[in-house]
């Protein structure tokens, strides 16, 4: 790469090796675990009866009966074998509420790489528990081991971001957001490729697919020790400007870091003013109640603009088009790979195209193909060739929601807070994650069972609601500092922050020598 010297800016840029590093071994550790405890069980074996039951919700059931049967001397009832099931499908999203509760306490005490180093904890031991449930012979362990991991996920799902919000520079933040995204999708796509049949998902193969959650987390705890905390958690919180200093020259590649320490001390002295929040001040708090609105819509919107549901009813949808069920798990992959191919894209071009104009675009994506959808599954039985029609609409509406429903709320809702409020806000908007997550699953087959096909107006409607809020109310944020975004909240909140001292323009992050330390 061609030195320009000091100050100059480089027609060439690339990541310091040490942001690449840290990224991925943050993301692939912690959201990556979110994604696969997410689809082991949950995909391609859809339960009920007008999905039918897939090959490894067959393999479970057989381990669950045949240990029912040891114990009793004779076989479970239907009802309490689906009881059961439902209890180790439901136990994740009630461990992610438990995380996403006491996530706060633990990313102001022990830090943000601490919180995700302490949270392997919740991955290593399910994963051990639920390896050698088979030969305990006692499919307890694995409910137990769900709620063990959904806690992982729901601490990741707040951790996660905020870690890696904070450690990227404003011009990358977007991108380093999406990656949070990108290894939900990757462990969801990875699960259903190793729970196919002729891999793990059979008879001695499946207590191999559940430990194999404890792999990213070992990974994890080898690598992430070296690698800094937040450098602002240790200015703005712990009062440690050197090692704040140290951490980014590492994290930038270079020693031109003081545009970003006045920024920090900027957001410093914004924080001193307002002070510090709990979750329940939060909730009462005039100047960040529009930011608190945006974070409750942004988390529901995610949920329930549909994409469980769609992925609930997709096997029925391929079946009606003349997937053979045998089949519809490899059709299930194919569309795990275009949403991570999607979300990649996302990832490229956040940064060009802004976060307001991805989730627009994507929302309106979505909401078109939920109401193409509904026409297709209506007058398929009278046009059969509508049914491919249907199949289409699935995949176009999950590359919609690949690109801005699902990766950008985590990079929106680290941006719009500042440190003082960032933990107590994503305890609220995790716990409108996790509930929602739960409703959607609780109440969908009702509603379709209800509305049929027009359920899915429904989440067309929400995804113009949601599309609504965003166009009138959420600012653009790429490019901003922390303290620029909240003072354009300010504004609409009705209140003024102080005065901000005046920063240097940051230069670029792009070192003008490759720096001799590139990992560890």
């Amino acid at each position: 790469m061609e030195n320009k010297g000091p100050g100059t800016p480089h027609k060439e840029r690339w990541l310091p090796p040490t942001l690449v590093l840290a990224t991925l071994s943050a993301a692939f550790g912690s959201a990556f675990q979110y994604g696969y405890n997410i689809a082991v069980v949950n995909t391609p074996h859809k339960v009920g009866p007008s999905c039918g039951q897939g090959h490894f919700f067959q393999v479970l059931k057989s381990f669950y009966n045949e240990t029912y049967f040891e114990r009793h001397g004779t076989f479970m009832d239907e009802k309490v074998m689906l009881l059961l099931w439902s209890c180790t499908v439901s136990m994740f999203p009630l461990g992610g509420l438990l995380g996403s509760l006491i996530v706060g306490l633990l990313v102001d005490k022990y830090g943000r790489k601490g919180t995700l180093l302490i949270n392997n904890v919740f991955s290593i031991v399910p994963a051990i528990l639920m390896g050698v449930s088979k030969v305990a012979r006692t499919f307890e362990l694995i409910i137990f081991s769900r709620v063990l991991v959904g806690i992982c996920a729901g601490i990741a799902f707040s951790a996660l971001p905020m870690y890696l919000g904070e450690l990227a520079p404003k011009d990358l933040r977007g991108m380093l957001g999406t990656m949070t995204e990108i290894f939900v999708i990757t462990g969801i796509s990875l699960a259903q490729i190793f729970s196919l049949q002729a891999i793990l998902g059979n008879s001695t193969g499946w207590p191999v697919l559940l430990a194999l959650t404890g792999i990213p987390a070992v990974l994890q705890l080898l690598s992430l020790p070296f690698f800094p905390e937040s450098p602002r958690y240790t200015l703005i919180q712990k009062g440690d400007e050197e090692t704040a200093r140290r951490a980014l020259r590492r994290l930038r590649g270079h020693e031109r870091v003081e545009a970003e320490i006045e920024d920090m001390r900027a957001e410093e002295s914004v924080e001193r003013a307002a002070g510090r929040l709990s979750g329940l001040k939060l909730l009462t708090s005039r100047p960040l109640r529009w930011q608190l609105l945006t974070v409750v819509v942004l988390m529901a919107g995610q949920q329930l603009s549909g994409i469980s549901a769609v992925n609930y009813y997709a096997d029925t949808i391929y079946t009606s088009a003349g997937v053979e069920p045998a089949h519809s798990q490899y059709v299930t992959v194919g569309a795990g790979v275009l949403n991570i191919a999607m979300t990649i894209i996302s990832a490229v071009t956040i940064e060009r195209l802004g976060r307001r104009f991805l989730l627009l675009a994507g929302y309106g994506i979505c909401g078109s193909a939920c109401l193409v959808l509904t026409v297709a599954l209506l007058l398929q039985n009278k046009v059969p060739e509508l049914s491919y029609l249907a199949v289409i609409c699935v995949f176009v509406y999950i590359a919609g929601h690949s690109i801005g429903p699902s990766p950008v709320p985590s990079i929106v809702r680290t941006e719009i807070f500042l440190q003082s409020s960032r933990p107590a806000a994503f305890m609220v908007d995790g716990a409108v994650h996790w509930l929602t997550n739960f409703i959607v699953g609780l109440v969908f087959p009702s509603i379709q069972a209800a509305a049929g096909a027009y359920s899915f107006v429904i989440f067309a409607a929400l995804c113009a609601l949601t599309a609504i809020y965003i166009y009138l109310v959420i600012p653009e944020t790429k490019g901003k500092t922390f303290v620029e975004i909240n003072r354009a909240f300010a504004k609409r909140n009705g209140v003024e922050l102080p005065e901000e001292r005046e920063v240097p323009e940051a230069e670029p992050h792009v070192p003008s020598v490759p720096a001799k330390e590139t990992s560890f």
